[in-house]
């Protein structure tokens, strides 16, 4: 056997405790709402395979739901990614060990949290709006407003500690070596990021992205705290059917949770794609 297809599986292998788990519990779950959204675990009544949840549902709540989830998704996503990048440059370049630290201590944090603190911060009557003297009613409608400026906000400051976290992993290694070498060739700065930091961070970047926006997708607790009541994105409008006193609107929460992992797990699927062709371009 190969060194080259020996370590794959050694990278396999040891990446196992930790994937094995994970796999069976989402699956289990998955599997679970997949088979109560399709009728065969009634809470009442004999099982019996059928689409009346899909049916029932109001599609025109769920397109739009599915609109703003992406769009939230994708907004929140781009600017960790700048944010995020920009960080590790930072830390890479200028040597500032302390904003690692402080990115690695905002990955933990709660998004319930950050929620919390973004909509003291932004809200109408918030430290924003006292700092500068706004009048009531004057202050913009950043919290529950029609750009989900807040919700966007909160992901994009969680996620970008999180992007960062894993770009300066990947430049650890190589990244400083590789910049002097191309300073001391006469390549200045931008050329140095060009050809060789943002070469190197790319996979980072795409893995991080990816992540980021399943996350923001089936993640619903922000946008029920800091977003509007209509549209809903997908995962709220799940949580609320799920949590309706009227136990038969559980399968059609658990319609709406199917189709919201499928466009997680489609973006997922964009994304190894993407790593892929940045792995070929490398």
């Amino acid at each position: 056997m190969s060194r080259r297809t020996a370590s794959p599986r050694r990278a396999a292998l040891l990446v196992l405790p930790a994937l094995l788990p994970t796999v069976v519990v989402l699956g289990v779950g998955l599997g679970a709402a997949v088979i109560q959204s399709l009728g065969l675990v009634p809470l009442v009544g004999e099982p019996e395979l059928t689409l009346d949840a899909y049916r029932a549902l109001t599609w025109d709540d769920v397109l739009a739901g599915l609109g703003v989830s992406v769009f939230i998704a994708t907004t929140s996503t781009s600017l960790a990614l700048l944010l995020g990048m920009t960080a590790a440059v930072l830390v890479q370049r200028s040597r500032i060990g302390s904003l690692a630290t402080v990115a690695a201590a905002v990955v933990p944090i709660p998004h319930l949290v950050g929620a919390a603190a973004i909509g003291l911060l932004l809200a109408d009557s918030g430290l924003v709006a006292r700092l500068v003297g706004a009048q009531p009613g004057t202050f913009p409608a950043l919290v529950g407003g029609p750009w989900w400026v807040a919700v966007v906000l909160e992901f994009a400051w969680k996620e970008a500690a999180f992007v960062a976290v894993v770009v300066l992993g990947s430049l650890a290694a190589t990244e400083r070596d590789l910049d002097e070498a191309a300073a001391g060739l006469g390549a200045g700065p931008w050329q140095r990021l060009r050809r060789v930091t943002l070469p190197l961070a790319a996979p980072a970047l795409v893995v991080s992205g990816t992540i980021s926006f399943a996350y923001v997708v089936g993640n619903y607790e922000v946008a029920w705290l800091l977003g509007r009541t209509y549209p809903e994105p997908l995962a709220v409008l799940a949580f609320r059917l799920f949590s309706d006193t009227d136990l038969t609107m559980r399968p059609q929460a658990l319609a709406v949770a199917v189709l919201t992992v499928g466009v997680a797990s489609a973006a997922l699927v964009a994304g190894a794609a993407l790593l892929r062709r940045v792995a070929v371009l490398r």
